[in-house]
């Protein structure tokens, strides 16, 4: 990248059908930073939502240098916004938050104070959370399990909001797996960690545009891309169905011979047929979803493709991808 003049604060956030945000999003914005420092950027990563956002960034950008913007040629999704943000951000100290305003600007002042104590990364940990109940549910769910079946213990109730150093977003830019969850990459590095309790604000306009099925998917690639564990847990699943059908086995053929009872059960063999059946088939799906995670990985197609740009100098964009 580049040696300009190097920002002391960056924030980097997605955008997705956020026209009725943005303005109130780059006000408060700018007055939250202007209390740390008059020395920052803001990257808005515009991700094809269909309504007015690009053209807004564009007089955002127009009107204050310090605010820059990026248009994907496609929507990417949310944590592939975050990744080209990242790449492109040039501060000392980088924040990444939502645009809807749920997570207020005016909490990174307090972000940046704590981070001067030694951390790497600052979460900002949601007291009370304004969402609705079933996306709380959900969200719940899908922390736990990723969690578990990643192997990271990861605080569902940290969202994306955070402030990170440049030590480790240099770090975060060399990681190029096709499956992005910003969250769970920054907490394998494992870098020096602590949280703040925030204020989880109402949506300021619209709302969520996650349905359960985007989050369900969202969850099983996330997972599958972050551990094996599914794996080992179908193999001990298949070693103790054989065990038990060895030790059942066992005991009908004893039973048969001391008793001269004829062996009997067609239903329940039928039965118990279809659901080995099953298993296996489970058991080679999941397989098949590693194998097919795999090949996508081997095509080494780049994260995501820029359409436009605002607010950057020349070659910018494409040297922030040199790492």
């Amino acid at each position: 990248m580049q040696n300009i003049a190097r920002p002391l604060i960056s924030v980097v956030i997605p955008v997705y059908k956020a026209e009725r945000c943005l303005d109130e999003l780059y006000l408060r914005l700018k007055n939250a930073l202007e209390q740390v420092s008059s020395s920052f950027e803001i990257i808005l990563v515009e991700d094809c939502g269909g309504d007015r956002s690009w053209e807004m960034i564009g007089a955002l950008a127009a009107s204050d240098a310090r605010v820059r913007g990026i248009q994907f040629s496609r929507n990417f999704g949310q944590h592939y916004g975050i990744t080209a943000g990242l790449d492109c951000c040039r501060g000392d100290w980088v924040v990444v938050m939502d645009c809807d305003l749920q997570d207020r600007p005016e909490e990174i002042p307090r972000l940046y104070a704590k981070a001067q104590e030694g951390y790497d990364v600052v979460l900002a940990k949601r007291g009370v959370r304004r969402d609705p109940l079933v996306k709380r549910i959900t969200s719940h769910v899908f922390y736990k399990l990723f969690s578990y079946l990643a192997d990271v213990k990861y605080d569902g109730d940290s969202g994306n909001f955070r402030i990170m150093s440049r030590k480790v977003v240099e770090n975060f830019r060399r990681m190029g797996e096709q499956l992005r969850f910003f969250g769970g990459l920054v907490q394998w590095m494992g870098f020096p960690t602590s949280s703040i309790e925030v204020q989880h604000a109402e949506r300021f306009a619209g709302k969520s545009n996650y349905t359960f099925a985007m989050l369900w998917n969202m969850a099983s690639e996330n997972i599958i891309a972050h551990s094996d564990k599914p794996l080992r847990l179908a193999v001990r699943f298949g070693f103790l169905m054989a065990l038990f059908s060895f030790v059942y086995g066992a005991y009908i053929l004893g039973y048969s011979l001391i008793y001269s009872s004829p062996i009997q059960g067609w239903s329940s063999l039928i039965v118990s047929l279809y659901f080995i059946g099953g298993v296996i088939i489970t058991i080679l799906g999941i397989l098949g979803i590693y194998l097919g995670k795999t090949f996508d990985e081997t095509k080494k197609r780049p994260l995501y493709i820029i359409r436009s740009e605002v607010g950057f100098t020349s070659n910018m964009v494409q040297e922030s991808h040199e790492v």
